[in-house]
């Protein structure tokens, strides 16, 4: 991405994929003025509260940093008082409010990783390789007071190769994503740029991710297997279920292979022991479910 000349803006995000988006504009010169991502949230067993990655790398970088649990007027005020012309949002996690979009003049934009309408929502990456999608793509959008739905102002389609994860995958899109931004916020920071409408009949979600959502059964159909293991292996990770006399236990998949359409995993950790490989558990006379 080329050095931009750009007004004062915001960006607003919480998870990696957004430190990952801030750290690729950073590089090229392109910093906001204000960061606004989610507070601390309960992580690990002790469940003590942890920065989001997008607040670290903020502080690292000594810029202004807030973090609302929710916006109102006093939040808006001090949000006001930045002057940003406009804002940048991937991944924040909250649908924005009126009251916040107005608060930048030339508007907000946001960086969503799919080909809207397709995949609105807070999994559109998961979500594609779970499907078992050949492509994907980019889309940067307009924000207005809806899920995903505003105006799409520039989109690009990404390849997915059928023996990638999300681990593959995210960073590809993460960078083309960055690249999105240097084309169009030139034209969208002077007016020039114009959208293209959501077609609704289109339209498909991408929900929020469960823990049970990465539940396996080996004995069923090996390509399904494949593509949730791949969606889920950052998180919240696949599982299965193994059987020994009357004692069931949770067995959760560290890594697998997908060879001639046969999905086996090859690292596990049953629940309650460490990781081991896959061969020890059934030598170990576990039955699989």
């Amino acid at each position: 991405m080329a050095p931009l000349t750009l007004p004062k803006f915001a960006f607003f995000g919480t998870p990696g994929v957004a430190y990952n988006t801030l750290e690729l504009l950073a590089a090229c010169g392109t910093v906001p003025a204000l960061v606004v991502t989610n507070p601390p949230a309960p992580k690990g067993r002790g469940l003590a509260l942890v920065s989001s990655e997008v607040s670290s790398w903020a502080y690292a970088h000594s810029l202004p940093t807030l973090t609302p649990n929710s916006f109102n007027n006093e939040i808006n005020e001090k949000i006001r008082s930045y002057g940003c012309d406009f804002a940048i949002v991937v991944a924040y996690g909250k649908i924005f409010p009126i009251e916040l979009i107005s608060l930048f003049p030339k508007g907000v934009i946001n960086v969503h990783y799919s080909l809207l309408p397709k995949y609105r929502g807070a999994s559109p990456v998961e979500t594609a390789l779970k499907n078992g999608d050949a492509f994907t793509g980019v889309s940067i959008q307009r924000m207005v007071r809806a899920l995903d739905a505003g105006d799409v102002l520039i989109s690009r389609k990404v390849s997915i190769n059928p023996l990638e994860t999300v681990r593959e995958l995210r960073p590809r899109l993460i960078a083309v994503g960055v690249d999105l931004l240097s084309e169009i916020l030139p034209d969208f920071v002077t007016g020039k740029c114009i959208g293209t409408p959501q077609e609704e009949s289109e339209v498909t979600f991408a929900p929020k991710i469960k823990k049970d959502n990465g539940c396996l059964s080996l004995t069923g159909n090996s390509t399904i297997n494949w593509n949730t293991y791949r969606a889920y292996i950052e998180g919240p990770g696949t599982f299965f279920f193994a059987t020994r006399g009357e004692k069931r236990i949770r067995v959760k998949i560290i890594a697998a292979t997908y060879t001639n359409k046969i999905f086996v995993p090859t690292r596990v950790v049953p629940e309650g022991k460490s990781e081991q490989s896959y061969n020890e558990l059934t030598q170990a006379q576990w039955v699989i479910c």
